[in-house]
């Protein structure tokens, strides 16, 4: 197995396997166990779990750039924070030692929440050592930004307001732009957000050659974005 793992850093997971669905099966079973907590908990004590979580992403991550380090894996073209689950992290442990505001929030709700979401279902674990602690921290750090939205949402009074799918794609536009010609000025395969080239991932999501993927996920994020965003106010509007 270490054998393939040096020919191979990128360890793959296949959803039809045992594997892959056990791990998704855990991770609802957390997520609905923390929320469920959550519902029965005051807003201090919310604020307290929020809080906690976030220090658990904080040193996940930095286990995993020290250990990169370590290791010799580190390397500019792929452990800089700037795929869109790298990015939702940066906030999530940011949150640790500062409040969010509305906008911000909502960034992380559709980006956050699908992203971590497309991980977990598709997960790719880079430069993967064969050990527990790395594979956790991949689910963990997937699940947060997932968990972390989810929980401000339901247990903290956090809303989705008008629009907010809409302007959250044109923010994640307006990053695209800047992290394209990043991927080519970095060079060495870099390859953030995956503007460079597709993922080597089982993903229905993902098809067509470069750039034809990436227009082909533009329709597919805002259609999503909106999904979102319609299946969390259905209620009130239903109530109306």
């Amino acid at each position: 197995m270490i054998l393939d793992l040096i020919q191979n850093p990128h360890y793959v997971i296949d959803i039809n396997t045992f594997e892959g669905l056990r791990n998704i099966v855990l991770t609802i079973i957390v997520f609905i166990s923390i929320l469920i907590l959550g519902r029965n908990l005051s807003h201090t004590k919310n604020l307290i779990v929020l809080k906690a979580i976030c220090l658990i992403a904080i040193i996940s991550t930095g286990y995993d750039h020290v250990i990169d380090i370590i290791n010799g894996n580190w390397r500019i073209e792929e452990d800089l924070p700037l795929h869109l689950c790298s990015l939702s992290n940066l906030i999530v442990c940011v949150l640790l030692f500062t409040s969010i505001n509305k906008k911000t929030f909502e960034f992380l709700f559709y980006c956050g929440f699908l992203g971590g979401l497309i991980s977990i279902l598709t997960p790719q674990l880079n430069y993967y050592d064969g050990g527990w602690f790395m594979y956790l921290s991949y689910y963990s750090s997937h699940g947060i930004i997932m968990l972390v939205p989810l929980f401000m949402y339901y247990n903290l009074g956090y809303k989705l307001s008008k629009y907010s799918w809409l302007r959250t794609f044109g923010i994640l536009n307006v990053l695209m732009i800047f992290i394209l010609p990043l991927n080519f000025l970095i060079g060495l395969g870099a390859n953030y957000m995956y503007l460079y080239e597709a993922p080597n991932i089982k993903n229905p999501l993902v098809f067509g050659d470069w750039p034809y993927y990436i227009v082909n996920w533009e329709i597919i994020i805002i259609v999503l974005f909106y999904l979102t965003y319609f299946i969390f106010t259905r209620k009130k509007y239903d109530k109306k």
